[in-house]
């Protein structure tokens, strides 16, 4: 039986939904494995390259409409968007995303789909490198690249402290595409695939580093959502709901970690509101603990009025003194800043985020020292999706703090976000903490594993030590040099089997 264009298209379309499902809060990676290796099938027997390009199109179109399905809701808190315009924009990122998977099946298809073996390295090569382009190119948009499943599949996403997570994406293309050269009868070459990827898997299986006995720390979670974080009059609310969860002093000394955004006042500004700010956070401090939290920093014009906004972290002491403060570099178009802001303000799309001020970049990773506890470096939100990007190389840090705010993002952002820190965690061989104000807020070890957590719209509050950093990692050295010369490995063993052939 012939399948014409259409019903292939809409075949893709549905094993691109299903292979999301790989992603949380579902963690289904065996179904997203068999919609992975089916696709790969379906691209093989495209009659054209126009075809499997087609076909690449509209799997990434369901793909990426179901795991970017959070965005839909942080449309709802702007001037109460309807939920519909939510999906549109879904719909409309998806739609350029989808580009990505189309280049790795059409280059799959185009150079290898005359020997299955050959057509599967090649295609995750190409995956690997699509996924690096799309964290890369206009700003880039790495979301949930494939290799977060991984973290499900025993010991294979450890592979990420060698190769990075893109890396880690081409071996779920490899155990997808060992399934489909199995379901083809191709035992040795499928047999083989899986095989690497089995061992790659339970070689790696992280090993018990016992108890933490770092510093002590504690993560504040106030369950303070979207819809009451900017209401006038909710201020002190909020700020009683933190300082409660915050705990009493203690002998020995904290470090008090609050989400991003967790103070609405501008800190470093003299005005009165800001300095009794300062001064009730440093009522909540012992003599020798630090405070981690994020707020506003303004920047000023030469008129004497705020030109800009940065998106910050603050570090303070009992005494009050700012010992660093860290801008948030990779801001979010739309939500953060407002790209050609005179002609989307004027036809009624003003950005996600509150207030009339865009905000403005800061330059990239920083290590700051906190003394008696080490040196701190910062990933603000977003930021630490982006793999190879979150660590300063000149200076590397003890921990990474990821304040956040995920109360946007419905059900599913807050625990693919957290997927995406432990990824990080384990490309540097650093431990990472997440403080959101609603979930999910997390010690992450250097291996990725969740020491603790606080569920989803959960007030709270975890007490814990921090967790030594591992030594640095190859991936810490040299980032996505890694992944894309297993891509090139990949590419190499094609051309060598080839010649073989001849």
């Amino acid at each position: 039986m012939t399948i014409g264009p259409r019903s292939r298209w809409l075949i893709a379309l549905g094993l691109g939904g299903l292979s999301a499902t790989g992603f949380a809060p579902l963690h289904w990676w065996p179904l997203a494995l068999i919609g992975v290796a089916a696709w790969m099938g379906l691209v093989a027997a495209a009659p054209r390259l126009r075809s499997a390009l087609a076909i690449g199109w509209w799997f990434g179109l369901g793909h990426f409409i179901i795991g970017n399905n959070w965005i839909a809701t942080a449309f709802q808190y702007q001037d109460a968007m309807p939920a519909w315009l939510g999906w549109i924009a879904v719909s409309l990122l998806a739609l350029y995303l989808a580009l990505f998977p189309a280049v790795a099946a059409g280059l799959a298809w185009r150079w290898g789909r005359d020997h299955a073996a050959r057509y599967l390295l090649i295609f995750a090569a190409a995956w690997i490198i699509a996924e690096w382009l799309r964290a890369s190119l206009f700003t880039g948009f790495a979301w949930n690249p494939l290799g977060v499943i991984a973290l499900d599949m025993a010991g294979l996403a450890q592979a990420a402290a060698l190769i990075g997570t893109y890396g880690v994406s081409g071996l779920v293309i490899l155990a997808a595409g060992g399934l489909w050269l199995v379901a083809r009868r191709e035992w040795q070459a499928g047999g083989a695939a899986l095989a690497v990827v089995a061992v790659v898997a339970l070689a790696l299986l992280p090993k018990g580093d016992g108890p933490a006995k770092g510093p002590l720390i504690r993560v504040v979670q106030p369950n303070i959502g979207q819809q009451d974080k900017w209401r006038e009059g909710f201020e002190d609310q909020n700020f009683a709901r933190l300082a409660s969860l915050s705990g009493r002093r203690s002998a020995e000394p904290r470090l008090l970690l609050w989400p991003e955004a967790a103070v609405p006042e501008y800190l470093e500004e003299g005005r009165v509101e800001d300095r009794r700010a300062r001064a009730r956070i440093r009522r909540l401090l012992g003599p020798r603990d630090i405070i981690l939290t994020g707020g506003t920093a303004l920047e000023w014009g030469k008129d004497g009025y705020a030109a800009g906004a940065r998106n910050s972290l603050f570090a303070m002491d009992a005494s009050g003194r700012m010992l660093a403060r860290y801008d948030k570099a990779h801001l979010v178009p739309y939500g953060e800043y407002l790209p050609m802001r005179p002609i989307l303000s004027a036809i009624g799309l003003s950005r996600l985020a509150p207030g009339d001020l865009d905000f403005w970049p800061g330059p990239g990773p920083k290590s700051y020292a906190l003394p008696g506890f080490g040196t701190v470096g910062v990933q603000i939100c977003y930021e630490i999706i982006f793999s190879g990007q979150v660590v300063d190389p000149a200076a590397r840090p003890d921990f990474i703090f990821n304040p956040s705010n995920d109360a946007w993002f419905g059900p599913s952002g807050p625990p693919q976000h957290l997927a995406q820190a432990r990824l990080r965690a384990i490309e540097e061989g650093l431990p990472i903490i997440r403080a959101t104000p609603t979930g999910i807020s997390a010690i992450i070890d250097a291996r990725g594993r969740v020491v603790e957590s606080l569920p989803w719209r959960t007030a709270g509050a975890i007490d814990g030590r921090l967790p030594a950093a591992r030594a640095a990692t190859p991936f810490s050295r040299a980032g996505n040099v890694f992944p894309l010369l297993f891509a090139g490995l990949l590419i190499l063993l094609v051309i060598a089997h080839r010649r073989i052939a001849r």
